[in-house]
């Protein structure tokens, strides 16, 4: 869009004629159809006229026109160049800021699926632990690895006859042994003990094994649609500054 038409639009949406729209300015019909017609061109004290007789600013008069204008046949008015310095700082200023937000995107992305990688939030662990049964008040912790060389040393004693020493036996596993496996993500160490009814369980840690828990895949996830807009955010940007170079 050159000068003229960008005052014709104007004109056309206050729904003025070329006299009217014409005295509104305070300039004459003649040169405000050489203007619309681009015969002509505003000199810079003209331009001020007209911009203060349409009660706009500068920048609005002059934000649709083509560039390939405003530096050519309107490159003599200061208001002009005021604009077009203003345009690219602008320009600049959104350039950083994609920049700086893609940048943003890669560091968060990147963080967070090393987080994942590496369990910081959430375990990419599972432990399983293991009790033999119930440990009632009493009873020695180890009763159940110790149990069965108790009732041996008895009847080797000759405390229990063989009889008893296999009644004994299997009334102790058929009554007390009740093994009880649990998988956790954290980790509580090789021994640790549990409240269960009158007594109390100690499990210890028979396996761990790598498994990445759903927060971790979660994070993961977010983490590279984060990465990737970062990618996207600057080739976005760079269309952007191309399209605008090739109007240029």
């Amino acid at each position: 869009m050159n000068f003229g038409e960008k005052l014709k639009q104007i004109r056309t949406e206050r729904a003025q004629t070329q006299p009217q729209f014409a005295a509104a300015l305070g300039i004459e019909q003649s040169y405000l159809s050489k203007l619309e017609n681009d015969k002509s061109l505003p000199s810079a004290d003209m331009f001020n006229t007209i911009v203060a007789g349409l009660g706009i600013d500068a920048a609005t008069m002059l934000r649709d026109i083509d560039k390939e204008v405003l530096d050519t046949t309107l490159s003599h008015i200061p208001a002009v160049g005021q604009f077009n310095t203003r345009t690219e700082a602008v320009h600049e200023h959104n350039f950083k800021r994609w920049l700086y937000g893609s940048a943003l995107a890669w560091i968060v992305g990147f963080a967070l699926m090393l987080a994942a990688n590496d369990g910081i939030f959430f375990s990419n662990r599972i432990y399983k632990y293991s009790s033999p049964g119930v440990i009632l008040a009493g009873e020695p912790r180890n009763i159940f690895e110790t149990q069965e060389e108790i009732l041996s040393l008895r009847r080797q004693a000759k405390v229990l006859t063989d009889e008893q020493f296999a009644l004994a036996r299997a009334e102790f596993k058929s009554k007390r042994v009740s093994p009880l496996t649990v998988e956790t993500p954290e980790n509580r160490g090789s021994l640790f003990t549990e409240k269960d009814g009158q007594g109390e369980r100690r499990y210890a840690l028979i396996q761990s094994e790598r498994a990445q828990s759903t927060g971790n895949r979660i994070l993961q996830f977010l983490g590279a649609i984060i990465f990737t807009c970062g990618f996207v955010g600057m080739f976005t940007e760079w269309r952007l500054r191309r399209l605008k170079n090739k109007r240029k």
